[in-house]
């Protein structure tokens, strides 16, 4: 038996069996794309989040290693260009730290981001930069090796810049000052299912609603959650969804003040016609699943997908896919 895994046939096996997965994966980056769809080239393998900034047009991406790059987008559509990631941030304090969820605070003209212990869950926080200079404006300490473990993963900001940080590890919601101060944490029995799986993944993407409240997604149970931080004691309901659960979902992302775009694979287009009392799939969007869809962003009222693999040697290259959702 031993001479056989020495011979050329079990290397020849070996060859076999890996060649399929490869050849399946070139086959669906070879695959003509269905949407449009923004190419980037990245110094690293994973990215989180992307977000589309407006005003500098141009996407911020968060690296999974640690760190924010931005991709400058021309004036014009150039489908066939492949843009350049740039790094922008990256801080030797939180080495060995994920940068994760990130949210645009437009009125204060800076990026809140999301940090994490990827592995441990011994430290999360929330940074925020300035969104000219990228000078770190606060780094605040949400939890470190003596508290219980915890997952920064997304954030939210409202009008008067407080930010809202889901904890998809200890299933809560830690609530930090404009000025970077922490100020409470926001649990529910509702945020923690029964069934012990349905934690692995907990809290994940988070929005801040026009009207005053929060919306939030917990990924494996598939539950959406409005919370109003206001009232007394962060009321929190779950969010009747017809066609829902929406499992598996990640990022969410406001097209309009009844749409919500919730990444995952496949995406899914969620409508409300009551202020999020309920809500229904009204449609779905399959992309480059073997990409992992991680997060969605607005750009000129289209949906933009980012997802966390990046392929190609040496030099990676990433996606950012519009999502066209169909019933």
């Amino acid at each position: 038996m031993a001479s056989f895994f020495c011979s050329a046939k079990f290397f020849f096996l070996v060859f076999l069996i890996s060649a399929v997965p490869i050849a399946y994966l070139v086959s669906l980056e070879t695959a003509k794309p269905t949407t449009h769809m923004y190419q980037y080239h990245s110094s690293g393998w994973l990215r989180e989040c992307g977000k589309w900034d407006d005003l500098n047009r141009r996407f911020l991406v968060s690296f999974l290693e640690g760190g924010v790059g931005e991709i400058r987008v021309p004036d014009g559509d150039l489908p066939a260009t492949v843009l350049e990631e740039v790094r922008v941030v990256s801080d030797a304090d939180l080495a060995g730290n994920a940068s994760l969820g990130m949210v645009i605070d437009r009125p204060r003209n800076r990026l809140l981001v999301a940090i994490s212990d990827l592995f441990g869950n011994r430290y999360s926080a929330l940074a925020a930069y300035d969104l000219t200079t990228w000078d770190r404006l606060f780094l605040t300490q949400l939890s470190g090796p003596g508290d219980e473990k915890s997952f920064a993963d997304d954030v939210a900001v409202d009008p008067q810049g407080n930010a809202y940080v889901t904890d998809a590890k200890a299933s809560k919601i830690w609530k930090v000052g404009s000025n970077g101060k922490f100020l409470s944490i926001i649990r529910s029995p509702l945020f923690t299912p029964k069934e012990w799986y349905k934690n692995i993944v907990a809290l994940n993407g988070i929005v801040y609603h026009p009207n005053g409240y929060l919306i939030a997604i917990h990924t494996f149970s598939g539950s959406l959650f409005k919370i109003e931080p206001q009232k007394k004691g962060d009321e929190v309901k779950v969010i009747e969804v017809a066609g829902g659960p929406l499992s598996f979902g990640d990022g969410i992302e406001l097209v309009s003040p009844t749409k919500l775009a919730v990444a995952g694979n496949p995406s899914r287009l969620v409508e409300s016609s009551d202020d999020w009392e309920t809500a229904a799939v009204v449609g779905k969007f399959k992309g480059p699943g073997h990409r992992l869809t991680t997060a969605a962003t607005v750009k000129d009222g289209k949906v933009y997908l980012s997802h966390m693999f990046g392929l190609g040697y040496p030099r990676k290259k990433h996606v950012l896919v519009e999502a066209v959702f169909s019933s």
